[in-house]
């Protein structure tokens, strides 16, 4: 299920706790969307065109800044450049306060089924210590207008563990977001980022994080409190009601390909041919990029080769976050028995309820899920990955 990826780097300001790159203003739009047209089309000549892309996603940053008609122009570049299947999944990510009743209508006009709005909190405290712009009601107001303009498929995250939070106020959101039935909720506890102004005031005694206990709790409530309302956990941190798991993640999680475009935008092809996986990252700087395709170069800072191992590891990590390991894949494409080589941590999670054989899949059950990286940590601790030969499983 090859997917797209496009990074679109502004921001009305830089969120105190936000890792990805943004910068805080959008005067530059037009020169980034020349740059961006050059990338595809670029990118197409290298690649090709023949893959049929399912996914469009528009991330950043916050691209609910760009007008409707700069999203028709990034839309219409990448329907010319690539093959996109009719049924595509083609989310805008949207932040509260930077679009209106009319601006969600034009952008489903233009074929955008499915919006990710980041609010974060419902709550003004949580949003003003987090640095979001908007307020409660400008969130519920978004959802009303999501509505209004016909999607069907809205997706809301969330954050928890914000200083000063209690696992009261946590619930109170959860319930509010469940409570207005969008089709998808993506729950994160706030993490410390180095070199963003949040690590900065944690590391300076300024602010306290949660407790670990805490941050514990508010995430055993949220998968009670979400899965009491219908919502299928499908990932470590997202939530879904039948048939409305997000495509587009569904590729980076599987290790399909995608391809991004933009400043600080990754891409990845799996291994064809026999050759090694790939992964490749643009430049993290919005002049960069853009000076760098005016003179015809595709604006790649950096790039490595997967070997077995990592791909072993990856395909363990991501399928436990996840939908789980597909064993069957695991063996055809890497080589790895993980049953014969991983027997007893599979018999301490099964005996421990952490995790269940679901036909050729391994995965975990939501108390596995909080113990997550504990146990990736264990099937990740053989030495021999990628060592031994690839019979096939029928």
């Amino acid at each position: 299920m090859p997917s797209l990826y496009i990074h679109v780097p502004f921001c009305e300001r830089k969120c105190v706790y936000c890792a990805f790159y943004s910068v805080a203003n959008a005067e530059s739009a037009e020169d980034f969307l020349a740059a961006l047209q050059r990338e595809i089309r670029l990118r197409r000549d290298s690649l090709g065109s023949s893959a049929a892309y399912e996914t469009i996603f528009l991330g950043g940053g916050t691209p609910s800044l760009l007008a409707p008609r700069q999203i028709e122009t990034i839309l219409t570049h990448l329907h010319a450049a690539f093959h996109i299947t009719p049924d595509a999944e083609i989310t805008l990510e949207a932040n509260p306060g930077t679009v209106t009743r009319g601006s969600l209508r034009a952008v489903r006009a233009l074929g955008v089924n499915r919006l990710s709005v980041g609010i974060q909190s419902f709550r003004d405290r949580d949003l003003a210590i987090l640095g979001r712009l908007h307020d409660g009601a400008q969130t519920l107001q978004c959802v009303e207008w999501a509505r209004e303009a016909g999607f069907d498929n809205v997706g809301l995250d969330l954050i928890y563990a914000i200083p000063g939070q209690t696992a009261s106020q946590w619930e109170e959101n959860l319930r509010i977001a469940a409570d207005l039935a969008p089709q998808h909720i993506a729950a994160y506890s706030l993490a410390v980022e180095d070199g963003t102004p949040f690590a900065r005031l944690v590391e300076s005694g300024e602010i306290r994080t949660a407790p670990v206990e805490v941050e514990a709790r508010m995430y055993e409530r949220t998968m009670e409190i979400l899965d009491a309302r219908g919502y299928d956990h499908y990932e470590v941190s997202n939530y879904a009601l039948p048939g409305f798991r997000c495509r587009h993640n569904r590729a980076y999680w599987t290790h399909e390909d995608y391809l991004g475009f933009g400043p600080a935008a990754h891409s990845f092809r799996a291994r064809a041919d026999g050759t090694r996986a790939r992964r490749w990252w643009n430049v993290a700087d919005l002049q960069a990029y853009t000076d760098l395709l005016e003179r015809g170069l595709l604006p790649v800072a950096s790039e490595e080769r997967l070997d077995d191992r990592d791909s072993i590891r990856e395909r363990i990590l991501l399928g436990l976050r996840s939908g789980g390991i597909d064993l069957v894949r695991l063996r055809n494409d890497l080589g790895y028995d993980l049953d014969a080589r991983q027997a007893e941590t599979i018999r301490w999670m099964a005996d421990g309820a952490l995790a269940i054989r679901d036909g050729r899949t391994l995965r975990l059950t939501p108390r596995g899920y909080a113990l997550c990286d504990e146990i990736c940590g264990r099937l990740c601790r053989d030495p021999d990955f990628g060592r031994e030969p690839r019979p096939p499983i029928e």
